[in-house]
C-alpha cells in the first residue's frame, strides 16, 4: 500500500486527522499505524473512525462510553464487564463513526498498533 493508498484508505473521519488531541502518531509506515490516545476525565473526542483493527495496549484505564454520530450509545464500560489493567492488552476491531466520552475519574490511556494488513 502505497501513501497515497493509505491516505485515500484512511478518510476524513481519521482519528489522528480528526482528533488530533487526543490520537496523536508514534510509529507508522505500510503495515502498521502505532497511535497513543488520551482521553482525561470529562473529555470527549470528536466523531471519528478507526479502519484498522488494533491491538490496544492498555496505560491507564478509564469508563467510557462510545456515541455513534446520531447520539445513540454503542458502548458502555461500565455495563461491558471490561475492566483491563495497566500492561495488559485487549483487541478491538475495526470501528465505524463515534465518540468517545470518559466517564470514569482517571486518564483512558491507550497504545493503539493498528494492523493495516487485515483490513
Amino acid at each position: 500500500m502505497t501513501t497515497e493508498d493509505v491516505s485515500t484508505a484512511i478518510g476524513p473521519l481519521d482519528a489522528v486527522h480528526r482528533d488530533p488531541d487526543h490520537h496523536g502518531v508514534l510509529l507508522e509506515n505500510e503495515h502498521v499505524r502505532v497511535l497513543d490516545a488520551l482521553l482525561r476525565p470529562g473529555e470527549q473526542t470528536a466523531i471519528h473512525t478507526h479502519v484498522w483493527p488494533s491491538a490496544l495496549y492498555v496505560l491507564s484505564w478509564s469508563d467510557f462510553v462510545r456515541i455513534d454520530p446520531d447520539g445513540k450509545v454503542i458502548a458502555d464500560s461500565r455495563t461491558m464487564g471490561l475492566r483491563p489493567h495497566p500492561g495488559e492488552a485487549i483487541w478491538s476491531p475495526a470501528l465505524p463513526p463515534h465518540r468517545v466520552r470518559n466517564v470514569g475519574s482517571s486518564d483512558l490511556r491507550l497504545i493503539a498498533v493498528e494492523l493495516k494488513s487485515l483490513r
